[in-house]
């Protein structure tokens, strides 16, 4: 009896992993059973039975606890980064607009943040707790703990406590924002819907599909090379020729065009107009139809060889060899056009043009075989680790402040990550992972933090609530509430943006996840609120890391 007593309570590695495992197991089991409606603390539940076992007494290995919070920490904001960077372009197609209104929130939770120091004398290091809780922001709760830590060689509890103190409130209080947004505006949600709508079709850069029946009399003979000089449009793929008598072959270097031809022709719809310069254009349609002819067949066809990844369209000759075409790329569900110069990632589906045994050799060629896709490639994982471990360690001098900045573990592996994801397949990397894998990795390590900080943070947490903590309840709620109220209300009253994508960024902004379920459920019509919230998360993640880790730098110095 007293060995097992031992080996349950005193310290060790095999103790400290068994009470991990423990936690996380109980907190995931409560994050599927205990929903209120759509609304669910999520993951947080590990926190909280970490914090209610370290109370009653658990304690584990400080060094297996940091190693934890440290290893499962990188592994969360590393995911994210692969994942958001082959899309990533947070500055381009109206993500300007809602970055800039994502950094006004964070920036004035700094000065709320600020602002409390003075009016109630707490420190800063805590209060830098807090608000990484009031904005549900993990990496900043790591960021503010390292900087505290590299300036004075010492830890402060009241950093974990603060942020475990007013996290729950937090989630509320982003609910709460957009809902007395919508209140206070008298915002009707289907004429938003609508509203929603015609922006998305005044907006749609996907691929259509046009057929120009050439009667240009200053044209006689065109080569393909000739057309695609004279177009004013640069985005263009024409993928076959319907000649006058009915028939219809693919389009190569070598193809002629005379008047009463119909050439096919993919663009985006902002450029249709240019191709009146040809002819008399018809079937235009706004979802890309799918080509139809007696020979010819379009297919999917996945890109799985690895030898395939970093190359340009260009480079396989496909015309040439195998007479048939690449009209469409599908990458992160984003149709692209097919342009010679484009450069392929492992993972991108192809949409290909030609004879049934041509396609079959292109499918060949880019391998097609889909359970390739399921095999992990870790290296740009560990790699990339590597790489944002060391830069996340390199001193950054402030001018005048008399300190060094450093962008920590947390935020030189999101920042790698994200370049690695969108630049690895310039430089034949393999960054493609399956979304499941992904979110596993993800999840995994925001569990295997949140189980490691609630233990190590429980012992002091009632003690401190009790002795005036409570207060930082309400003043998380005021970091959380009044950035979004202000900047939410400009954004949708005097800039006029869409309610739904208004949501999307209060969530993202305050990278709070568990609000998205919520929001979500205000329309089953759109995901604009899922789509905005990505967009900002990336750019508000690194901006939090950052203002953590200067405000602890700034006053804690």
């Amino acid at each position: 009896m007293d060995s097992v007593e031992s080996f349950l309570f005193d310290p060790s590695i095999t103790q400290s992993l068994l009470w991990l495992m423990i936690v996380m197991t109980i907190g995931l089991w409560l994050d599927e059973k205990a929903k209120i409606g759509h609304f669910s603390l999520g993951v947080t539940w590990v926190l909280f039975i970490g914090i209610a076992l370290a109370s009653l007494g658990i304690r584990i290995d400080h060094s297996v606890a940091q190693f934890a919070k440290d290893f499962g920490l990188i592994l969360f904001v590393y995911s994210i980064g692969l994942q958001v960077g082959p899309s990533f372009s947070p500055f381009k197609r109206g993500g300007l607009q809602l970055n800039m209104l994502a950094a006004a929130i964070v920036l004035l939770g700094c000065v709320c943040t600020i602002v409390l120091h003075y009016v109630t004398g707490i420190s800063m290091s805590t209060l830098a707790g807090v608000m990484s809780g009031a904005t549900t922001s993990t990496p900043s709760l790591a960021a503010a703990q390292q900087a505290f830590f590299d300036i004075t060689g010492q830890t402060d509890p009241t950093i974990a406590t603060g942020y475990v103190v007013a996290y729950p409130l937090s989630i509320v209080g982003v609910i709460l924002a957009f809902e007395l947004i919508r209140r206070a505006f008298r915002v009707n949600l289907p004429e938003e819907e609508k509203q929603l709508h015609l922006e998305a079709e005044a907006e749609e850069e996907e691929p259509v599909c046009v057929d120009i029946t050439l009667n240009n009399p200053q044209i006689d003979i065109l080569t393909l090379s000739d057309l695609l000089r004279l177009c004013p449009v640069q985005k263009i793929v024409v993928s076959r020729v319907i000649r006058p008598d009915g028939s219809d072959e693919l389009v190569n270097d070598q193809t002629t065009f005379r008047n009463g031809d119909t050439l096919r022709i993919l663009t985006d719809k902002h450029h249709t107009d240019a191709l009146h310069l040809f002819g008399q254009m018809r079937d235009y349609n706004l979802h890309a139809q799918k080509e139809k002819s007696d020979h010819l067949i379009s297919r999917r066809i996945a890109v799985t060889k690895l030898e395939c990844n970093g190359k340009r369209i260009r480079s396989f000759n496909l015309r040439q060899q195998y007479h048939a075409t690449i009209t469409r790329v599908s990458r992160a569900g984003i149709d692209l056009l097919a342009t010679p110069d484009m450069i392929l990632q492992l993972g991108d589906r192809l949409m290909v043009v030609g004879d049934k045994d041509d396609v079959q050799r292109v499918a060949d060629t880019f391998g097609n075989e889909l359970k390739r896709l399921d095999v992990p490639h870790l290296l740009p994982v560990f790699f990339g680790i590597v790489l944002g471990i060391c830069i996340g360690l390199l001193p950054i001098p402030i001018p005048g402040l008399g300190q060094s900045f450093k962008l920590g573990l947390v935020g030189g592996s999101l920042i790698v990550a994200i370049l690695i994801g969108h630049y690895g397949p310039y430089y034949n990397m393999v960054t493609f992972s399956t979304t499941s894998a992904n979110m596993m990795l993800r999840q995994i390590g925001l569990t295997l933090f949140l189980a490691a900080l609630g233990l190590s943070v429980g012992e002091e947490f009632v003690p401190t609530v009790v002795n005036g903590g409570y207060l930082w309840i309400g003043y998380g709620f005021l970091i959380t509430i009044i950035p979004l109220l202000v900047v939410g209300g400009i954004a949708y009253k005097c800039l006029h943006i869409n309610y739904f994508k208004v949501v999307g960024l209060l969530i993202g902004s305050m990278t709070s996840a568990m609000a998205l379920p919520y929001a979500q459920s205000l329309s089953s019509e759109n995901n604009q609120a899922a789509v905005c919230y990505a967009t900002v998360y990336p750019f508000t993640t690194f901006l939090r890391v950052m203002v953590a880790e200067l405000l602890v730098l700034i006053f804690c110095a």
